[in-house]
């Protein structure tokens, strides 16, 4: 628990959860002394927290880490990957996976994050490419006339609103963020 130097990026554990540094400045309010204002991110929900720097002394950095791990299977209320380098298999809810679980594909390799040597969640990228399985019929669509979107169910079952011109069989992108439409895949 020594006085680490802030830095961004960081992790560091206050109040019984763990943070990670996103930005840190110095307010001067009139003749009083400077606070260090440091903005944070809540590592098992991604909700923002400020707090001044006095706050969280003293900083205790938490060790986090990343390895490759291969999603193998379903198993209902979590998810199960392997370890690309151990074999070991670990299991990761859906809650930690954030309502990204629908993104993530049996058979491929995901970037998996670990805090203290176990893996806490996994990066999906923010968009990615899904082909469409079924479209709704023009008559489903609406919309102002310049923005006329329909129905559309994607492979991993996800039904989202697409462009008129989206038909069964295309490849479109997604915003895992979001779960919206962003384009169409030309890949």
């Amino acid at each position: 628990m020594a006085n680490i130097p802030l830095q961004r990026g960081m992790w560091l554990r206050h109040e019984g959860h763990v943070y990670e540094v996103v930005d840190f400045n110095e307010r001067h309010t009139g003749k009083q002394k400077p606070t260090v204002h440091v903005a944070l991110r809540d590592i098992r929900d991604g909700h923002p927290v400020d707090r001044s720097l006095d706050d969280l002394m003293p900083i205790e950095e938490v060790e986090h880490g990343y390895c490759m791990m291969q999603y193998i299977y379903d198993k209902g209320d979590a998810l199960v990957f392997m370890d690309s380098e151990t074999y070991e298999e670990h299991e990761l809810s859906r809650s930690q996976l954030g309502g990204r679980d629908v993104f993530i594909k049996e058979g491929d390799t995901y970037r998996v994050v670990t805090l203290e040597g176990r893996p806490i969640s996994v990066q999906v990228d923010d968009v990615v490419a899904l082909a469409v399985t079924m479209t709704a019929p023009p008559g489903h669509s609406v919309g102002a006339a310049s923005n006329i979107t329909k129905e559309a169910t994607l492979e991993n079952g996800l039904e989202i609103r697409v462009p008129l011109f989206i038909k069964t069989g295309d490849v479109i992108k997604v915003d895992t963020r979001t779960k919206t439409y962003a384009g169409k895949d030309h890949g």
